[in-house]
């Protein structure tokens, strides 16, 4: 097996040109993340970032001998939700549920429960294999970390 020396570099989309070396298929969970191996289309990567980050689709980790490994989202399962968006996204929000918002659909993970309570609220839903690529939210960079409510009221974000 091939290795590729490690990575302790990210790179945000725009931040790296020219073709990359390599490039390395994540899903949604697995691409919040600070140290970890991972197998990527040139061989093996140990990935190790100075804090935990939020990789997006286009994103780049380089590697000590400079070359770029290429993040892209890979396929998981999902639900599309269709309905009356502004309702549905209100009570998916609630639950603090990562979700894709596009024109005409909403996108979730694959949850039995959230999935009877949107039926319970008319969405109609379709399960489908396909990358998320959920809203960061206002106090995450390209995902939500958890927050509360400080002494003034106002939200206070966690890293």
């Amino acid at each position: 097996m091939t290795f590729l020396l490690p990575a302790h570099t990210h790179l945000r989309q725009g931040q790296w040109t020219g073709p990359a070396a390599a490039s390395v298929s994540l899903t949604y969970d697995e691409r919040l993340m600070r140290r970890r191996r991972l197998e990527t289309t040139a061989g093996g990567l140990m990935v190790d970032l100075g804090e935990t980050v939020s990789l997006n689709p286009g994103d780049a980790l380089r590697t000590e001998d400079a070359r770029i490994v290429e993040i892209e989202a890979a396929d998981e399962p999902l639900v599309r939700v269709s309905g009356d968006l502004a309702r549905l996204a209100w009570h998916i929000g609630n639950r603090h549920t990562p979700c894709q918002i596009d024109a005409d659909t909403l996108t979730i993970r694959q949850d039995h429960v959230l999935e009877a309570m949107l039926l319970q609220l008319g969405a109609s839903l379709t399960r489908v294999m396909a990358p998320f690529r959920p809203e960061g939210g206002a106090y995450g960079m390209g995902r939500t970390f958890g927050h509360d409510h400080g002494p003034n009221g106002f939200p206070h974000a966690h890293p």
